[in-house]
């Protein structure tokens, strides 16, 4: 079996990664094949940071490889946090201090409008394939829920009165970003893997 490069230490994604993949590929984290670094994100687009790790990854090894980035985008404040998501507060990725200042920010705003956006970058082959993923809702007032991770809590995905942070991974994986472009991004590989 194809073996396929995630650029993520995130054991999790990896898992839910081989789950859908079962069978065609082996999807494997980058510390897998010797890259242990933190990849630099210094591009300004989702789209821009999720191609730098996945070129970084394809340069150091020459593996077929994707990477992705997330953002949430809040229309009231121009689609920040944006790119800046996981730093929005500091550069110590501080979930908690990340949605007390969104909070502070969207203090007596009536357009909570938001969306959370997930790109994947693949380069299969030495060809490289963008797949991207949406999951629009609004930014609560307070956080609610201990699942999840980074702003779930003050997201409430449309058509849904919980926010992300209180429903089931299965739950949130139906309706999420990451959710929508990982099958998209399943889809294509299955395809190949099959010769469609």
């Amino acid at each position: 079996m194809k073996k396929l490069v995630f650029a993520t230490g995130n054991a999790h994604k990896i898992a839910e990664v081989n789950r859908l993949l079962d069978g065609f590929y082996e999807v494997v984290p980058m510390a897998e094949v010797g890259i242990t670094e933190d990849i630099p994100e210094t591009a300004d687009t989702l789209e821009g940071n999720a191609l730098l790790k996945a070129r970084y990854v394809y340069a150091h090894t020459g593996m077929d490889c994707f990477s992705e980035d997330t953002g949430l985008e809040v229309e009231a404040l121009g689609g920040r946090p944006g790119v800046h998501s996981a730093r929005y507060a500091g550069a110590d990725k501080d979930a908690a201090a990340n949605m007390r200042k969104l909070l502070q920010e969207l203090e007596g705003q009536l357009n909570r409008r938001a969306r959370f956006r997930t790109v994947i970058a693949l380069i299969l082959d030495g060809k490289e394939y963008l797949f991207e993923g949406i999951a629009p809702g609004h930014i609560a007032t307070a956080p609610s829920g201990k699942k999840g991770f980074g702003y779930d809590p003050i997201f409430v995905p449309e058509g849904h009165e919980r926010t992300f942070a209180e429903m089931t991974a299965d739950e949130k994986n139906a309706i999420s970003h990451r959710g929508k472009a990982v099958a998209q991004l399943v889809e294509f590989l299955q395809k190949q893997a099959s010769g469609k």
